[in-house]
């Protein structure tokens, strides 16, 4: 798995989470999202504290509700437990962050587990040859 596919998750979450609004809603949030912050839709994990603050800007603390959706569908999505040292500490940015480097490094650890089981089985299968 690769930073790509991390991406398509947030955004699919991301846009799970802001149908908690409506359709028409969050079609006019993309829309005032693109037109105002600047932020397409597909910019959205690049862009992820323009986008909480933008969120915070048009929902003010509202926009807590969406992140914490949109956190939660990221968990469920992936499975990555983060821990942070504080909770004073804690931002929608910084947890996104922390689910994609964990994430990230998780799925480098699976491949490299699976070329090296991938190593064995080869090595195990000449063995058996000779």
């Amino acid at each position: 798995m690769s930073e790509k596919e991390f991406k398509a998750i947030l955004l699919e979450v991301t846009d799970e989470g802001l149908s908690s609004i409506g359709e028409s809603s969050k079609k006019a949030l993309y829309l005032l999202l693109e037109k105002k912050f600047n932020i397409k839709k597909q910019e959205i994990p690049d862009k992820i504290a323009d986008f909480e603050d933008a969120l915070e800007e048009i929902f003010g603390l509202g926009a807590k509700f969406l992140e914490i959706i949109i956190m939660k569908r990221l968990y469920e999505k992936v499975g990555q437990t983060v821990h942070l040292f504080s909770p004073n500490d804690f931002s929608f940015t910084k947890y996104v962050k922390a689910v994609k480097h964990s994430y990230l490094k998780r799925m480098k650890l699976r491949t490299r587990e699976g070329s090296i089981s991938a190593s064995r089985l080869s090595y195990a299968h000449l063995c058996e040859e000779n």
